[in-house]
């Protein structure tokens, strides 16, 4: 907890809004997306989600491959705490619509289904995208599942896996995905070997969303990695999320954005 609190210090000192962001790109995607503070219907259907969830006191037993949980010391946990605690916060959901609304990716892959609550998010964003959502825990998944279909999400494909497993058994080569949104594995190694894997898959209009960056010294390593990476243009980092951008027309630029 000390040491995000550092960070989150650091990050207020370094932070900018859209007025200190020379690039147009940058510029426009900050205040027709970040800054957008317009109601949206779909926020109501979002909020429905995680009420539903919250309300559910039942239980499951959670099978773990990340970095584990800093909240929760034993394996059975009740749905309304993860998603009270574990899940994307409202905030975040209705940001992770908006990026989803405003780049209207064709094809998009979540490492971390969970609940469903980020993964609903990326369906109401673009109901025509194809998503694929990867997870490791069966009981989590079968929660997810049946969320979803409150939003007939036609579009959601759920595969349970192990992250790793299934990204080295694709052919990633053939596969392009416009928004990846990574929030499955909160250490250095799982990081950047799914960072290497889906390389493969990337065009110049790809987005990716690394979940917190912040979490440890370790994930704040690999994201200082991943900034560095030559296919690597531009990156924003949000605190609680960064964001990856490979357009080969944009000087390579590290941005540090409040949201």
């Amino acid at each position: 907890m000390l040491f995000q609190i550092k960070s989150y210090l650091k990050f207020l000192w370094h932070s900018k809004n859209e007025h200190a962001v020379h690039s147009p790109f940058v510029f426009q995607l900050i205040t027709k997306c970040f800054y957008d503070k317009k109601p949206k219907p779909e926020y109501e259907i979002l909020k429905t989600y995680r009420k539903s969830l919250l309300e559910n006191k039942n239980t499951i037993e959670v099978t773990d491959f990340g970095a584990g949980s800093k909240v929760f010391k034993s394996n059975t946990r009740q749905i309304n705490q993860i998603a009270k605690t574990a899940g994307i916060t409202p905030k975040r959901a209705e940001l992770l619509f908006r990026i989803t609304n405003y780049f209207q990716p064709d094809t998009i892959l979540e490492i971390g289904t969970s609940l469903g609550l980020a993964t609903s998010a990326l369906a109401l964003g673009n109901s025509k995208a194809s998503i694929t959502t990867l997870e490791g825990c069966p009981n989590t998944m079968a929660m997810a599942k049946n969320q979803l279909q409150l939003l007939n999400g036609n579009n959601v494909e759920l595969v349970l896996t192990e992250f790793g497993e299934y990204l080295q058994s694709q052919n990633l080569k053939s596969n392009i995905y416009n928004l990846i949104y990574i929030d499955g594995n909160h250490s250095k190694t799982a990081t950047l070997e799914y960072f290497e894997l889906l390389l493969p898959t990337i065009t110049n209009d790809t987005v990716w969303i690394f979940d917190d960056i912040h979490w440890s010294p370790e994930m704040e390593e690999a994201w200082e990695i991943i900034k560095k990476h030559p296919k690597v243009t531009v990156t924003i980092d949000t605190f609680q999320w960064g964001l990856v951008f490979f357009r080969r027309e944009q000087p390579k630029e590290h941005f540090v954005i409040r949201t």
